[in-house]
């Protein structure tokens, strides 16, 4: 039954949210105990999606209560980290149910699309990413990233990336973004790293140039992790200012649609990147085939002049760990780059120095 599976849902994400995230845990199991007793809202966000956990239905009821508190509103304002440090059962419990009876356009707003993280920490395997294929084939890059949502990690050679002096080290020191994760293995290529271009796709994109976007964007990160916080208001810094500078702004629009529209867009000479990270799960089978099999055949035709790459850093099935993968043209070598956290906490680089 639908309503079955949203609770399992909520059950499931309160357990992966206990340790990053405990009052996100906390708000979660109460949710759930709020949904199982209330048929019509069970009703309203089973109904949402037909696997509630894939399209993270349990997320996206959390950020909708995040927003109502960065917004000001009450009483999830003064509820809320940083707020409060400490929480009853009955008072959580009073914010939920006010928020389904005294806010419904804001929660179908909040409810109608994918959660938009758009972590930045993941910056931290993808730089290294462009950093093989930079090395590889000896050519500035044109990147194409889907689901960008409002498109951070697509400036992640503007941030400075700083794993420690037995790690390595990279990018501008004065940079308004530092990024450190707990990396193990040699360090990725020290070339370097030319951007043609940059482009952006997203069903639902961010658009950090209109008035309170930054807030929604802001929401779905859990409240209690304010090093997560500072990092994403940082980078959205960074971004705003590149975004005034050059003009790239993130296209809503289906994925395959993009690609297609981008491969016709290819340089002549230069490397083309399809990227993504944590986005392949919320892309209709039908649409990874086409996208699968454009870049494939675009990868046929790709020369030494005129390369294609396709960079992704994805989960792994029943496991919170993620693959960055490269598959590279002309050869179509496919390569594991490294494993990593799923917010890029830690990297465990897998190629040889």
């Amino acid at each position: 039954m639908p309503e079955k599976r949203l609770l399992q849902a909520f059950d499931q994400q309160a357990a992966w949210c206990q340790q990053p995230s405990p009052f996100g845990a906390r708000v979660l199991a109460r949710s759930r105990a709020w949904l199982a007793a209330q048929p019509q809202p069970l009703k309203v966000l089973s109904a949402l999606a037909d696997d509630p956990l894939a399209a993270a239905v349990a997320l996206r009821w959390l950020a909708a209560l995040h927003h109502l508190a960065l917004l000001g509103r009450e009483p999830w304002a003064g509820l809320w980290p940083p707020a409060r440090s400490s929480w009853t059962d009955e008072a959580l419990d009073g914010a939920i149910a006010t928020a389904w009876t005294d806010e419904q356009p804001h929660l179908q707003a909040a409810l109608a699309g994918p959660p938009q993280t758009n972590e930045v920490q993941r910056s931290a395997a993808l730089l290294p990413g462009l950093l093989h294929i930079a090395q590889r084939t000896g050519w500035p890059l044109a990147l194409a990233e889907i689901g960008a949502s409002a498109g951070l990690n697509l400036w992640c050679d503007l941030y400075r990336h700083d794993h420690g002096e037995a790690a390595w080290t990279w990018g501008n020191p004065a940079a308004g973004l530092t990024l450190r994760s707990e990396w193990t293995g040699s360090p990725p290529p020290n070339v370097p790293l030319r951007i043609l271009r940059r482009a952006g796709c997203d069903v639902a994109p961010v658009d950090l140039t209109r008035p309170g976007e930054d807030l929604r964007l802001t929401s779905f990160v859990w409240p209690d992790q304010p090093e997560r916080l500072s990092r994403l208001r940082a980078a959205m810094k960074v971004a705003q200012a590149h975004m005034a500078q050059t003009g790239v702004a993130i296209s809503p629009e289906r994925a395959a649609d993009f690609v297609r529209t981008e491969l016709a867009r290819r340089p002549a000479q230069g490397a083309w990147v399809l990227m993504h990270s944590v986005v392949w799960q919320y892309i209709p089978a039908d649409e990874q085939a086409s996208i699968a099999q454009q870049v494939e055949s675009a990868g046929q035709a790709a020369t030494l002049n005129a390369p294609v790459a396709w960079l992704r850093m994805e989960p792994l099935k029943a496991d919170l760990r993620v693959e960055l993968r490269c598959c590279l043209w002309p050869g179509g070598h496919d390569e594991l780059l490294a494993l990593c956290h799923p917010h890029g906490a830690w990297v465990q680089w897998q190629m040889a120095a």
